[in-house]
């Protein structure tokens, strides 16, 4: 299996060279929503001294470390596989005896953010120039603990990936399906600005949700700012959620197969 999973690397690897354009806009997508928030939460916190207890020096290391924990935890699973799914082309994969989501899609999605990362790095080297964060409170074990954290995070993401996608069975607006989920993303995973100034409301229903262990958990982790209770309250809700996302998406995945029709399947 490891030989299938180490070939299926390099053909997708390959494969995202030749789309160095795309994804060069994929990036610079990425790259505007967390750049323009640490722009302007930065700028208020500089002209009042701080912002709900957070000083321009938190928002900045904030915001830089979301951007390589958001290259590392989000998917795109949807941009590769729904349109097969409607179009038939998936009849293909199918045949093969390989899963084509846990095998090809996976290691496309990993090929691709090990690709644009070597992008982001120079970048984010960057903004590091411009806006000379104080990373001080970072430490080697805090860095260590983010690993698992990081891959629970990707692993989840995947799943819900996998699982919007898969309901391309049924209909074809599963993008805005995908658009609701994103947003869902934004407002409780930490994206949008920290959770810590969102309503209390927010905070404590954040806290029992997938989506902040997909950024805020590891961030947070990274940055030294939880308390043990809190870390491990998370790790055994990440493997949860884990589990859970496994689960709904074999169960999805196997009823949608079995009404999938195409030309040839």
């Amino acid at each position: 299996m490891l030989r299938i999973y180490r070939r299926m690397w390099q053909v997708n690897w390959f494969e995202q060279w030749q789309y160095r354009a795309n994804l060069l806009m994929y990036l610079l997508y990425w790259l505007v929503s967390p750049i323009v928030y640490l722009a302007v939460w930065t700028t208020v916190a500089n002209s009042q001294g701080s912002v709900g207890g957070l000083t321009a020096n938190d928002f900045i290391t904030y915001y830089l470390t979301l951007l390589i924990v958001d290259n590392l935890t989000s998917d795109i699973t949807i941009h590769l596989l729904a349109y097969k799914i409607r179009d038939g082309t998936l009849s293909g994969e199918l045949l093969k005896p390989v899963h084509p989501i846990l095998t090809n899609t996976l290691m496309n999605n990993l090929a691709f953010k090990a690709l644009t990362l070597l992008v982001l790095i120079p970048v984010w080297l960057g903004l590091c120039l411009l806006f000379r964060p104080d990373f001080s409170a970072v430490t080697i074990p805090a860095l260590l603990l983010a690993i698992p954290a990081v891959v629970l995070g990707f692993g989840i993401s995947f799943l819900f990936g996998a699982i919007i996608t898969c309901v391309a069975f049924w209909t074809t607006r599963v993008y805005s399906l995908n658009e609701f989920y994103y947003a869902l993303v934004v407002l409780f995973a930490g994206q949008f600005v920290p959770l810590d100034l969102m309503p209390p409301l927010i905070q404590r229903i954040a806290q029992y949700l997938p989506f902040q262990l997909l950024k805020y958990f590891p961030i947070q982790l990274i940055l030294g700012r939880l308390p043990p209770d809190a870390i491990v309250r998370n790790f055994a809700l990440a493997g949860l959620w884990f589990v859970a996302a496994v689960g709904l998406f074999l169960l999805v995945w196997r009823s949608g197969v079995k009404r999938f029709s195409a030309v040839g399947a």
